[in-house]
């Protein structure tokens, strides 16, 4: 399985009590939902000195960020992910939510002078989003640095201040420590060359359709040039599922239909949780692709990023209805 994933199987794959360092932001949600249209109460013509005011009698708060999510995610699984961020000084219900659900806080680096990374998210009637994010504490995420010494034996570079990514990234690569690399909403934040870099630094690189345009576009690179420089690229298409190129192939994989769609937010990191489980665990191309969809699939229909449960013998039993075969 090992040569099947570009991986050597007796440093990586199969590996007991194998551990992650999911490198990312760890962030508070406060979503919040405006019983009317926004257009409803702006007026076109006035623009330009904008003064809204919109109550909002349904709000509430969840623990999010990618380095949590994904360890979240992962711990659901049976896997073992450790969060490296930088945290500020109210992180202390977070560190309690983390403690409640066995994620550990080992590499969480809590800053007195900042505030936690937060997103502000108002939502319409119509769907429309308004949100304001304040990154704190997560623009100092270069203040932690990868340890080599602590048995790490996979990595993840993932949203996070600018500055850590980079630095992280090419700590694991220094270090001989395969990584993936998931650019995300951080995309923006660096020029073609610097991905290109990342491209090159990283083993795996996980993208959705939109960011996969972005990344061809600054780095003038196609999808098949990418894959060429990684064991595997992957690009996400929500509900029409996900390719994996790979080793000169393309591999389609289908989205697990969900009980319902209830909320999108954090699928992205359920996937990626699910394909570092499958890699982790030397599982073939497809299968980590089905137990990466099947994740998304579960959060969906679930509200919040982290409210999502469920046992191993159930993850199981939904896999084998949902693609056919026995995990």
């Amino acid at each position: 399985r090992g040569a099947v994933l570009g991986v050597d199987t007796d440093k990586l794959i199969g590996e007991k009590n194998m551990s992650a360092l999911i490198c990312g932001s760890i962030a508070y949600d406060t979503i919040m939902v405006f019983p009317e249209p926004f257009k409803d109460h702006i007026l076109p013509d006035k623009i330009h000195i904008l003064n809204v005011s919109f109550q909002v009698p349904e709000m509430r708060r969840e623990f999010g960020g990618c380095a949590g999510n994904i360890a979240y995610n992962l711990k659901l699984l049976g896997g073992e992910g450790y969060p490296m961020a930088t945290a500020g000084s109210d992180f202390g219900p977070y560190g309690e939510w983390m403690e409640q659900h066995d994620v550990s806080r080992k590499y969480i680096k809590v800053l007195p002078n900042a505030f936690t990374a937060q997103a502000f998210i108002t939502t319409d009637t119509e769907d429309n989003q308004i949100t304001a994010f304040h990154p704190g504490a997560m623009n100092h995420s270069h203040q932690q640095a990868v340890p080599t010494d602590a048995g790490i034996k996979f990595g993840m570079v993932s949203p996070d201040g600018r500055d850590g990514m980079i630095q992280h990234a090419q700590q694991f690569s220094d270090a001989g420590i395969p990584f993936m690399f998931d650019p995300g909403q951080g995309l923006p934040l660096f020029t073609g060359e610097e991905l290109i870099n990342f491209i090159v630094q990283a083993k795996w690189v996980v993208v959705n359709d939109y960011e996969m345009q972005m990344l061809e576009r600054k780095t003038g690179m196609t999808v098949y040039q990418m894959a060429e420089r990684v064991s595997a690229l992957v690009v996400t298409w929500g509900g029409k599922g996900s390719v994996i190129y790979t080793d000169g192939r393309r591999i389609d994989i289908p989205a697990a239909k969900p009980d319902e769609v209830l909320d999108p937010t954090g699928c992205g990191d359920a996937y990626r949780a699910g394909f570092i489980h499958g890699l982790m665990n030397g599982m073939d191309w497809e299968t980590t692709g089905h137990v990466a969809s099947l994740m998304g699939s579960i959060k969906i229909a679930a509200r919040g990023t982290q409210n999502h449960r469920f046992t191993r013998d159930e993850f199981n039993a939904r896999f084998e209805k949902a693609f056919g075969y026995k995990l």
